[in-house]
């Protein structure tokens, strides 16, 4: 029961960025949302690959971890590029 609290908990947490994307115009706010996102959703994916006992599930994580925030940050900037030019 507590780690249903726990996962629920982090779920609720996932939706802060959410709101915070939708109220703000600024390109860098959004992408920092998003990039909030996936770093929380990996989180919560980890942790569901532990209480399965899953080795797969985490590995996948840990990759969406250290290189999905990258992608996301080139595509801010080349987005903000766009704008300046």
């Amino acid at each position: 029961m507590n780690l249903n609290l726990v996962l629920i908990a982090m779920i609720l947490a996932l939706l802060i960025p959410f709101y915070e994307a939708w109220r703000n115009d600024n390109i860098w706010q959004k992408m920092l949302a998003l990039a909030s996102i996936s770093t929380k959703s990996a989180i919560i994916v980890l942790v569901v690959s532990v209480l399965r006992d899953d080795w797969m599930i985490g590995v996948v994580a840990a990759i969406v971890l250290s290189v999905g925030n990258a992608g996301l940050m080139l595509l801010a900037n080349v987005i903000k590029r766009l704008g300046d030019i």
